[in-house]
Order: C-alpha cells, then sequence, then structure tokens
C-alpha cells in the first residue's frame, strides 16, 4: 500500500511557500520571521507532517558536501595569559585529549589555539579560523584579562567551558559545584566532622556560577551557629602567595576538616603541626586521578568535553551561529572520590 503520510511539499502548497522556506521554518532557523514560523507548524500539525529522520540527515551530508571550503574542524581556544596566575598546576581544564576523543567519534578534528602565546591576538586568530573555513569553536576562557570576550563569534556555532565569561553569553557546560560542595559536605558530616571549612580564589567562585560559596551557605543554614566556617577568598589566584591569609583564618575559625586546593594547603598544614587526617580532613575540591592520596570532588572534565562537544555539532547540524538569544547551559554532576586524606565512614 503507497505511504499516504503528508509531505514537505503538502505543507508549502498549503500555506503557498516554498519546500526551503517550510523546511527552514520547521527546523527553527533564525532567519525564519516567527509569524512565518507559526503558520507553517499549524499547517505542519493540521495535516498530520512529521520529518523522516532519515531524510533529514542525508539531506544535511548533501549540504554539508556542497560547501567545499568549510573543514570539518573545532577550534578549542584557551588563553596564555601567565601573569594572571591560572595557568599552573593548583587549576584544572578540560583536556584537549577529551574533546578530541568526542569530536572524532562525530568525524571532527580539533585544533588548539593560545592567545597571547605567541603574540596571537583575538583579531588574528578570528582571521585564521575564517581563511581555514572553521565553523565550529569551543572556548575555553584562562585568564582574569578574558582575550577571548575579544573575538566576534557570529559566525560560528560556539560553546564555553564555566562562567568565567560572561559577555558575550554563550552556550555553556560546567560542573555542577554547588552539588559537589553539599556531597563532599555530606560525606565529612557522615565521618563526624562538624566545622568543615572552604578555601578558593574568586576566580574559581565565578567560574563556578558561585557554586562553592552557594554550595556552602545552603549547607550551613541547617548547622548551629557555632559550627559554620566563614568561605575564605585567597588574596590572589597564585594559592603560595595565600599563606598568612590562610593561617590567620585556620587559627581563628578552626575547621576541623578542609575542602581546597591540593597544591601548597597540605604543606602549610603540615608546617603549622597538623597531621592529616588525624587532625584535620582534607578534600581536594577538584580532584584529578592523580590526586590518589586525597579525598575529592571530581568534576569528570570527560563528561564536559563530551557535552560541549555534543552541544556544537548539534548547533552545526542546525545552522545555528553566533551568540544565541537564550543561552543553554549543560551542568554535569559531580562525583565523591574516597581517599586517605580523612576518616574512614562510621557506616
Amino acid at each position: 500500500m503507497p505511504d499516504q503520510r503528508p509531505t514537505l511539499h503538502d505543507v508549502a502548497r498549503m500555506v503557498g511557500l516554498s519546500t526551503m522556506t517550510v523546511s527552514r521554518a520547521l527546523r527553527g532557523a533564525p532567519k525564519v520571521a516567527p509569524s512565518t514560523r507559526d503558520i507553517v507548524v499549524g499547517a505542519a500539525q493540521k495535516l498530520g507532517y512529521k520529518p523522516d529522520p532519515h531524510l533529514a540527515r542525508l539531506m544535511e551530508a548533501v549540504r554539508s558536501q556542497k560547501t567545499s571550503v568549510v573543514r570539518a574542524t573545532i577550534a578549542v581556544i584557551r588563553e596564555h595569559v601567565p601573569q594572571d596566575g591560572l595557568l599552573g598546576p593548583s587549576y584544572q581544564y578540560v583536556p584537549v585529549e577529551d574533546i578530541r576523543r568526542r569530536a572524532q567519534g562525530y568525524g571532527y578534528e580539533v585544533e588548539e589555539f593560545f592567545l597571547g602565546k605567541d603574540r596571537l591576538t583575538p583579531k588574528r586568530l578570528q582571521e585564521m579560523l575564517h581563511a581555514r573555513g572553521t565553523e565550529a569553536v569551543i572556548v575555553s576562557p584562562q585568564s582574569m584579562q578574558l582575550p577571548c570576550a575579544q573575538i566576534d563569534y557570529s559566525p560560528f556555532a560556539v560553546v564555553t567551558f564555566g562562567n568565567a565569561m560572561q559577555q558575550p553569553a554563550l552556550h555553556m557546560c560546567a560542573g555542577n559545584m554547588t552539588v559537589g560542595i553539599q556531597i563532599a559536605a555530606e560525606q565529612l558530616s557522615a565521618r563526624g566532622y562538624r566545622r568543615i571549612g572552604v578555601a578558593v580564589t574568586q576566580w574559581i567562585v565565578t567560574r563556578s556560577q558561585f557554586g562553592y560559596s552557594g554550595g556552602l551557605f545552603h549547607w550551613q543554614h541547617g548547622l548551629p551557629a557555632r559550627n559554620r566556617v566563614p568561605l575564605l577568598l585567597f588574596p590572589s589566584n597564585e594559592i603560595s602567595k595565600g599563606r598568612e591569609a590562610f593561617t590567620q583564618w585556620l587559627n581563628k575559625y578552626r575547621p576541623d576538616a578542609l575542602i581546597t586546593f591540593d597544591t601548597h594547603v597540605p604543606d602549610w598544614l603540615r608546617a603549622l603541626g597538623y597531621r592529616i587526617p588525624e587532625d584535620i580532613g582534607f578534600v581536594v575540591h577538584d580532584w584529578t586521578p592523580r590526586m590518589e592520596t586525597f579525598a575529592g570532588i571530581y568534576q569528570r572534565r570527560d563528561q564536559l568535553a563530551a557535552a560541549a562537544v555534543d552541544l556544537v555539532v548539534s548547533q552545526l547540524s542546525l545552522r545555528e551561529q553566533g551568540v544565541p538569544e537564550v543561552p543553554r547551559h549543560i551542568m554535569i554532576p559531580p562525583q565523591w572520590v574516597e581517599g586517605p586524606s580523612i576518616r574512614a565512614s562510621r557506616s
């Protein structure tokens, strides 16, 4: 029996528009007027039209082959601004290997660029990406000056990691550290810790959309006032410069467990006579597999990389470019990791 399902041509004939315009309207293309889109969607619903996903993929492949100057490459934009103190081992960023692994599954290669390195300016990078026919960009801010914010993203499908670059407001993938802090506090509480302190930098708090301060505030809301330890923000992004501020905070508030950096702080605690975990519990706020001697909050950057690549590829398939009207935020839940730097659970 012949297939009697309504086609795209039927919808176009009903509204008196070309099939191309109808197709763009149903895909939500930004250049189609909202009033036209409403008319087309209404007609499609009335006719009972549903797009054929197999045909859609075939047509996308045909369209992509017509644009021979476009390279199947995703550009990863980093920043090289040493004076901001954010390039050292105290800070973790999404590894390019994780991005590349996910991108290759879609058939894309990955190219990494460092603004500020070898005199690479935002303007020069923009020219390079245009000359190479690059359509997709993942932005990984790594400075306070944020030269990445100076790029015109209108020609690209684009997503950024974290909330460090608030303008332009792009689609974003980040770890949910509000949940991360609460998970860590619950784990520490289960082990009998009562005065839990968090010591990080302003950069970390901002990049997490205030997840650290918000998570700590939410946890402390149900605690007796005597057990609430104020958040310590180190005076500099270079953790080594924060020893005096840390020592004063530690002596004043006497936390019995810390959520902080794996660099410098453990040495300071030992120099002050603290034993880990006998005298104080220690949790790394941004744990990675190389930190096996510590308990920590694992932000699963492999999943962040996968989410960012998925979001960029979906924009490419939908022909979406530039700064979105409504940015989408994908939040990856962190994972708790056991380690010898805290007491064993009472259970």
